[in-house]
């Protein structure tokens, strides 16, 4: 069905203490602390995925929309397309940023509804017979989730798998660095490190783990038709015994160097994976 034309001209907003916009106050304090499956969105490009027009790319739904004036009058397009039910607040900057409890230089936030979490058995057993998959065991920092989100979306990674111990794809600044990419890309958790394992084993993927002292080199690598590049934290990596369980693989560098930043490790290796070429699939 198309969508719905927004029914309702945008809610003035001229108190921070605004009960309406409750939601929106103070941030950064309310990301710390959770939002019971919701979450908050900045910027245009992430609008649009969430808005009626990127509906068919993310299983999330857009619950309210807070603008500045300037970017309101200038988003007319997005805003004339946005389903009734969907409310949109607007304030002047100095307003905005007060509610924040920061300056929104882009002045663009969106409230979320996560969708139901998927199970990570499931999720793997509905990809097809060639897939690509991440795997992110105890990635703690938001920049770098973000990161990996953006380039398995670039290069065409099915799915992405966390453990417990990852920090979450739908905290704000993790959206904000994946481009909307963590919205989009689909994701599950594992109970820890060693089921993630276990399930993609069941599910037939080869598991290429990254680490400084992989026994190939990635340029080296033939992808599998599924398969699995799976990344640690920054510092520790992954495990021994998650190591001694997968095809290790290093990125050759320059000598005296060995380390390499998780989101760009990440793009080097699914960049190659999506042009490597592997064994024909037959039906």
């Amino acid at each position: 069905m198309p969508p719905v034309p927004h029914q309702t001209e945008p809610l003035d907003v001229r108190d921070p203490e605004d009960p309406r916009i409750s939601a929106y106050r103070f941030v950064r304090e309310r990301d710390l602390v959770g939002r019971q499956g919701q979450f908050i969105a900045e910027g245009e490009v992430v609008l649009r995925l969430l808005a009626a027009d990127g509906a068919r790319r993310t299983r999330h739904r857009l619950e309210s929309v807070l603008l500045s004036q300037v970017q309101a009058a200038r988003l007319g397009d997005l805003l004339a397309g946005l389903p009734a039910a969907v409310p949109v607040y607007v304030a002047a900057q100095p307003v905005m940023d007060a509610i924040a409890g920061f300056p929104i230089h882009r002045g663009i936030l969106a409230l979320g509804r996560a969708a139901p979490a998927v199970e990570a058995g499931a999720l793997l057993a509905g990809l097809g017979p060639r897939a690509l998959v991440v795997a992110a065991l105890g990635l703690a920092n938001h920049d770098n989730m973000g990161g990996l989100f953006r380039n398995a979306a670039a290069f065409g990674a099915d799915a992405v798998l966390l453990d417990a111990a990852a920090c979450d794809p739908l905290y704000r600044k993790a959206i904000r660095v994946s481009v909307g990419a963590s919205l989009t890309v689909p994701f599950a958790r594992c109970a820890d490190a060693g089921a993630a394992l276990d399930l993609l084993a069941v599910h037939g993927f080869e598991v290429l783990a990254l680490s400084p002292a992989g026994r190939e080199h990635l340029s080296a690598v033939t992808r599998a038709p599924r398969v699995a590049a799976v990344f640690g934290t920054e510092g520790p990596g992954l495990p021994a015994g998650i190591l001694a369980r997968a095809r290790t693989v290093a990125i050759p560098m320059a000598s005296g160097f060995d380390s390499l930043n998780v989101a760009t490790s990440s793009g080097i290796v699914l960049h190659h994976l999506a042009q490597a070429a592997g064994p024909a699939v037959e039906d």
